[in-house]
């Protein structure tokens, strides 16, 4: 990923709405969810919904799919992933130790024992 890249996914995700909509299509994944489906869910009318889907699409966070009449929304985790790495890449100054509490925090055995406070 490029910068041009992760400041137009960044941009994307710097709104409420369109970051709500984001974590609900990562967390339908494999399957995604209709567009009328993803509005309902976040209490959203449809029209302005479908104008947030078409950013993160653009952004390249999301992508659709027709099926029969509904068009279906899932999340592009190739993109979440090249973006997070994009991110984190030049972590730590080499020093990958320092990484540890991302990195634990990213594992699914860190993130089921996370304490909270």
């Amino acid at each position: 990923m490029d910068n041009k890249s992760a400041i137009l996914a960044l941009a994307a995700l710097a709104q409420n709405t369109r970051l709500d909509t984001f974590r609900l299509l990562v967390a339908h994944e494999p399957h995604g969810l209709p567009a009328g489906d993803v509005a309902a869910a976040l209490d959203i009318p449809q029209n302005t919904m479908s104008t947030h889907l078409a950013v993160l699409t653009r952004a390249g966070l999301a992508r659709s799919e027709r099926q029969g009449r509904s068009i279906i929304y899932r999340a592009d985790l190739a993109c979440l992933s090249s973006l997070t790495l994009f991110l984190v890449k030049d972590c730590c100054e080499g020093r990958p130790d320092l990484c540890k509490p991302l990195l634990a925090e990213l594992s699914p055995r860190g993130s089921a024992h996370k304490v909270k406070s």
